[in-house]
């Protein structure tokens, strides 16, 4: 049984084409684009790994890691920062979380496939 991935991202297009990308290199995709949804998702039934956008509303990336983290506790989930921003690299250094992980948006399959496996082996 392929591991879960939920992608959390409110760009419909990105959505297909990172569901494509996903189910190719052997991974369920779990595709929520309510960011709220995504954290509810997360606490109920938690996926190997969060793909999270960071430019979303009502909450942002960073508001949805800090409450997964912080008010549900939940810190065990890996989490890979999906986005297309340069300066966040240099925040996630400050965070100090060893189960956080960036891809930088536009993302190649083996880029994809690379930061998956960081966290979840191969």
């Amino acid at each position: 049984m392929p591991h879960k991935i939920m992608l959390v991202e409110d760009d419909r297009p990105i959505l297909d084409m990172m569901e494509i990308l996903l189910r190719r290199i052997g991974y369920e995709p779990i595709l929520v684009p309510d960011v709220l949804e995504a954290l509810r998702q997360a606490k109920e039934e938690p996926p190997a790994l969060i793909l999270l956008d960071i430019m979303m509303t009502p909450i942002n990336g960073w508001e949805f890691l800090e409450k997964l983290r912080g008010e549900y506790g939940i810190k065990d989930i890996p989490v890979l920062l999906f986005t297309a921003s340069p300066s966040v690299e240099e925040k996630i250094t400050g965070l100090n979380d060893p189960r956080l992980g960036i891809l930088q948006k536009p993302v190649s399959i083996i880029e994809l496939k690379a930061g998956i496996e960081r966290f979840l082996g191969k």
